[in-house]
């Protein structure tokens, strides 16, 4: 581990192995070295590093890092390596995936039925899965081939996780819940909770809703760390295929999300509400329940979106509105104090001439 605690590879690659890899075009010393890597600042002669925004051109320039990876519109400097490719950042991410390998995701490298762990006699489990210490997996299950249930994780009742997934420690699956292939779920995340759903009775009292639907996860989903989603009161909550949903969201019973659609953190979407493909939800959002948003929609942090959304666009504000609209109410309102002074002359000036008319 280095001076910055980032840990130092035991591997190391040349530079014209590098471009070979990344399939990136090598500009600089084939026979370079790299084993680390580290951000423009931090970066030193062994270190790759990379540019994927140009407000950081200034920093790249006075990088000492061994190779950075830029784009073909960047200008390069003598004397300095590069791997030019169309996508540094995943070039980047692809190098350090080489350097130390993807994710350590099981018990101490354990790549079987740990002992601790408590399977239910007619559970079905698949070929090379890892099933981590005091993981529970419930009557009627299938978990497929080549995934991964880390330690303290429930799977319940006939639950059914598809191939390659990785269920980070602590995830909790409830009954019924079907999860596709390649799905990663991080820590805390709870799949299929009760709906929020209450019947009222005349004297103002509660009485819970039972709900006996399920919650599907389609294929290369990610759910982040402490995200629930809560299984519909007789139906399916769905989350579609390619969607990456943050830490801490909220998504209510009955929702229905796309294909590719991304959920920042800290969102709630209240119940049976339908999202689109491909849209793009900012962090703190808060979406109410039974509305529909366009495919292809972005909203902005902290909005708030009370109506169904049905022309793709970009969405700012409480509530929210086309981001046009928004931006020009936010100029109406920092000169709120000026035209309130134009109003109050106005008014004097009105009185004015009243009396003279009189």
């Amino acid at each position: 581990m280095d001076k910055q605690g980032t840990s130092i590879s035991e591997k190391k690659f040349k530079l014209q192995e590098l471009a070979k890899l990344t399939n990136s075009s090598l500009v600089g010393d084939g026979e370079h070295f790299i084993q680390n890597v580290a951000d423009l600042e931090t970066a030193g002669e062994f270190d790759a590093s990379f540019l994927a925004n140009p407000n950081y051109d200034k920093a790249m320039r006075s990088s000492l890092a061994g190779v950075v990876f830029v784009s073909p519109s960047i200008e390069l400097m003598p004397g300095r390596n590069f791997l030019i490719t169309a996508d540094p950042s995943r070039a980047f991410q692809m190098t350090v995936e080489a350097l130390f390998g993807k994710e350590m995701n099981v018990f101490s490298g354990f790549t079987d039925i740990h002992p601790s762990a408590i399977i239910h006699e007619t559970a079905i489990i698949g070929s090379n899965v890892t099933i981590g210490p005091h993981a529970v997996i419930d009557k009627d299950v299938v978990v497929k081939d080549n995934t991964t249930i880390s330690a303290g994780c429930y799977i319940g009742f006939q639950a059914n996780i598809g191939t390659n997934c990785l269920l980070h420690p602590g995830v909790i699956v409830r009954e019924r819940s079907q999860i596709g292939n390649r799905v990663i779920i991080q820590p805390g995340a709870v799949i299929g909770s009760c709906g929020f759903g209450y019947t009222t009775d005349q004297q103002g009292r509660h009485q819970k809703l039972n709900q006996v639907g399920i919650v599907v996860i389609e294929d290369d989903v990610e759910i982040g760390a402490n995200t629930t989603i809560d299984r519909s009161r007789f139906k399916s909550t769905v989350i579609g295929q390619g969607s990456k949903i943050d830490n801490l969201v909220q998504i209510g019973h009955g929702v229905v999300i796309g294909k590719h659609t991304i959920i920042i953190a800290h969102v709630g979407i209240a119940g049976s509400t339908t999202i689109g493909n491909h849209v793009v939800i900012a962090g703190h959002v808060a979406v109410a329940g039974h509305l529909k948003i366009a495919s292809k929609t972005i909203i902005a942090g902290k909005s708030g979106v009370s109506k169904s959304i049905t022309v793709a666009g970009k969405y700012n504000g409480l509530p929210a509105m086309p981001v046009k609209e928004y931006n020009r109410n936010s100029v109406y309102l920092r000169n709120i104090e000026t035209y309130v002074q134009q109003i109050k002359e106005l008014q004097e000036k009105v009185k004015i001439l009243e009396k003279l008319s009189n």
